[in-house]
């Protein structure tokens, strides 16, 4: 699935082509969202917001288009009259006079009154966003030791999104790894200049794939990576999807193993303590 990272990169890649601009025709597959096609018809976009994972298309009449990508959903920006070719089903298209922008397997797409938006059953339960600016290393070690969070084990709210709207399974291993933390270990356990260490690598991890589109190492390793001439692929996680390879820090083996059906990486040697150590 997408995170928060990914789908920012997505609403920047629409909002170049729609913000501003008229659309001249939108159109939905699910039938029971047909009739806002010619509700949204002639209006122009005001602003591309995403909340977490869900991406916030807002109109100049009030209306404002929610979507969630969910597992396979996939948005393709394309010159107007240009359908590029795949299998994918067309859930939702808006066709201004130079582009569109196109919505393919999406399964959750809504329309709702702006003014409505906070009674939105996803978006009404979701935290502070990961890139949200005003977020702070203060403000995200606060709402660690908050009671819903602080005696959850650290691999279970870093896939909460009432804990943090954004996050998701690569971001979670590399913060985990990047903060030299044990999945296990729960913030209650962790003393001040820990938490405040796992709350800076949340923001950095989340912020650094998101401009690098996807690589969460840092600028340090990426420079050793391409001396070694290695692909994108294996230029882009410290271990996420990294099992049975070595750390890259100090040469373990990268462990894995799956809860509740989602994959976590880890590596024994630098997340057996406390985070007691410098940062990546």
């Amino acid at each position: 699935m997408p995170e928060g990272p990914e789908i920012r990169q997505a609403a920047d890649k629409v909002a170049a082509v729609l913000e501003s601009e008229v659309v001249l025709r939108a159109s939905f597959s699910p039938h029971k969202l047909r009739h806002y096609g010619r509700r949204l018809s002639g209006h122009a976009v005001n602003k591309i917001d995403t909340r977490g994972k869900a991406m916030l298309t807002h109109f100049d009449n009030g209306l404002t288009i929610y979507s969630h990508n969910q597992l396979y959903g996939v948005w393709k920006v394309v010159s107007a009259g240009v359908l590029p070719k795949t299998n994918r089903s067309l859930r939702l298209a808006l066709h201004t006079e130079n582009h569109s922008a196109l919505l393919y397997s999406a399964s959750d797409i809504s329309v709702w009154h702006t003014s409505e938006l906070s009674n939105h059953p996803f978006l009404s339960q979701l935290g502070p966003d990961i890139l949200d600016e005003g977020a702070t290393v203060d403000s995200v070690a606060r709402r660690l030791m908050h009671k819903p969070f602080k005696n959850r084990t650290l691999h279970s709210i870093l896939l909460d999104q009432k804990f943090m709207a954004g996050l998701g399974n690569y971001l979670r291993s590399e913060i985990l790894f990047s903060a030299r933390l044990s999945p296990d270990l729960r913030p209650r356990e962790l003393n001040t200049s820990t938490l405040k260490l796992l709350a800076s690598e949340i923001l950095n991890i989340s912020r650094r794939s998101y401009v690098s589109k996807g690589i969460t190492l840092c600028p340090e390793f990426l420079v050793k990576l391409n001396k070694r001439k290695s692909s994108r692929a294996r230029q882009r996680f410290y271990v996420f999807g990294r099992e049975g390879e070595r750390c890259r820090v100090c040469g373990d083996v990268i462990q894995r193993k799956d809860s509740s059906g989602r994959r976590i990486y880890w590596c024994r040697n630098c997340q057996n303590g406390d985070g007691h150590v410098e940062s990546l």
